[in-house]
């Protein structure tokens, strides 16, 4: 019961995404084909509020839900991995029709075949945590 505060936030998160058609697979084909503004548009506030968000992390206006401050690691630099990585999840999510997040709201609507899907992605996460460590620096 500490934690039900979280599970009504995702809850809620879930209602706001689905309502918004977030998880919509023709909304997702509309922004890989550049037909509409609605995803980027979504996609846009989510980044400029996460700027904010990392803005107030930083000066330790926000602390963690225990009250500690919040500390952002700095991230190792590399052109190359950011291109992979990105290709690599931009496939994934054109081909399974949806990011990690709303596969976890499809599954809740009902959706059955996601199950797929998001054993592939802890697959991959599996996987790739097995080689990590023989991946170039």
């Amino acid at each position: 019961m500490k934690n039900m505060k979280f599970l009504i936030i995702g809850v809620l998160f879930g209602i706001i995404l689905s309502k918004a058609e977030v998880i919509s697979w023709y909304r997702i084909y509309e922004m890989f084909k550049f037909q509409s503004f609605h995803m980027y548009g979504v996609i846009g506030s989510a980044v400029a509020l996460g700027i904010i968000v990392f803005y107030f992390f930083n000066k330790g206006m926000i602390k963690s839900y225990v009250g500690k401050q919040i500390e952002i690691e700095p991230k190792k630099k590399g052109f190359s991995r950011n291109i992979f990585g990105g290709i690599i999840f931009g496939l994934g999510w054109g081909l399974a029709g949806a990011c990690p997040g709303p596969m976890f709201i499809l599954l809740g609507r009902g959706a059955m075949a996601i199950i797929i899907v998001i054993l592939g992605g802890l697959l991959g996460v599996l996987l790739y945590h097995a080689i990590k460590s023989k991946l170039p620096h």
